[in-house]
């Protein structure tokens, strides 16, 4: 999935993002975010307020700038816009982030366990995981904490809500959000034979430098 070089083309691709990840159970109803920028933009897209994934037309997105201005689209952007704001302020390298509520990826923070990293996909594209307290939904609290994690991280877990995958590109975000919700189910099966420790034999750089 190439990262487009148009507005309208970051759109179609959020809207596609969309409708795949309600598809997959990763997000119900208005539920979960978007957001996409072109490389270099102190702008980006965002999905508005209400608005289901699975039925996102060009009207439901909302401009904005790094600042917090709404420079175009519609006039109510997600309520948790400032999650993508504070996130862009300190990840130049990100274009792209997909915030949704995977249900595996919740229960297993919720449940007081890591999620464990097993296979080289997982390793690969989600690497690390940061974590931040509950928070509100739309509040300063949780924008801000989600975005010092995002310094380190690209993938941060919100607990008891959901998760924030970043990208360098709309695809590389979607495919971090879905191996980190893989990686959960793959935790929450494991501790359901009694394993607590596996977890990835080496790291990802080891692995591909010896594949």
């Amino acid at each position: 999935m190439k990262h487009p070089e148009t507005t309208d083309g970051l759109i179609e691709q959020l809207i596609d993002v969309g409708r795949t990840a309600v598809e997959r159970g990763f997000v119900l109803a208005s539920g979960g975010n978007l957001s996409a920028r072109l490389p270099g933009s102190r702008e980006y897209v965002v999905t508005g307020s209400g608005t289901w994934l699975d039925r996102l037309t060009p009207e439901d997105f909302t401009v904005m700038n790094l600042d917090g201005e709404t420079v175009g689209g519609s006039p109510k952007p997600s309520s948790e816009w400032k999650l993508h704001q504070r996130t862009y302020r300190v990840r130049d390298d990100v274009n792209a982030i997909v915030h949704i509520h995977p249900q595996h990826a919740v229960l297993v923070d919720a449940l007081g366990h890591e999620i464990r990293l097993l296979t080289l996909d997982h390793a690969v594209y989600v690497r690390s995981v940061g974590r931040t307290v509950f928070h509100p939904n739309g509040s300063d609290a949780l924008a801000d904490t989600a975005a010092e994690q995002a310094r380190e991280h690209n993938c941060v877990l919100m607990a008891h809500h959901g998760c924030s995958a970043l990208g360098e590109d709309i695809g590389m975000a979607f495919r971090r959000a879905m191996n980190l919700e893989e990686a959960a189910t793959a935790t929450y099966r494991a501790l359901l034979l009694g394993d607590t420790k596996t977890t990835f034999p080496v790291t990802a750089d080891e692995a591909i430098q010896h594949a």
